[in-house]
């Protein structure tokens, strides 16, 4: 493949990314919506941990862990300023 050809496939995952990352986020905010209404804490760190353990469990390729921690560690952070929001 060319990089023409490489950077077209890259456009196609970044829209599939950004599908599941609004999924993600509509749950998270419901998770606030019900976490408001029950007085939970936004701030899960055991919830957090156990995240990372799965992905980190789910991860097969080219990405290191670390690299992949800091990616997700920055994912719940936004979900948490959706769960305040909610």
């Amino acid at each position: 493949m060319e990089i023409a050809d490489w950077r077209a496939k890259i456009d196609g995952l970044d829209e599939q990314i950004v599908k599941l990352l609004c999924e993600r986020a509509a749950a998270a905010a419901a998770i606030g919506e019900l976490k408001a209404k029950t007085g939970g804490n936004i701030y899960e760190p055991d919830r957090e941990q156990n995240v990372l353990a799965h992905v980190q469990s789910c991860n097969t390729g080219e990405l290191p862990p670390a690299q992949l921690t800091v990616i997700y560690e920055r994912i719940m952070d936004v979900m948490r300023g959706l769960q305040r929001r909610a």
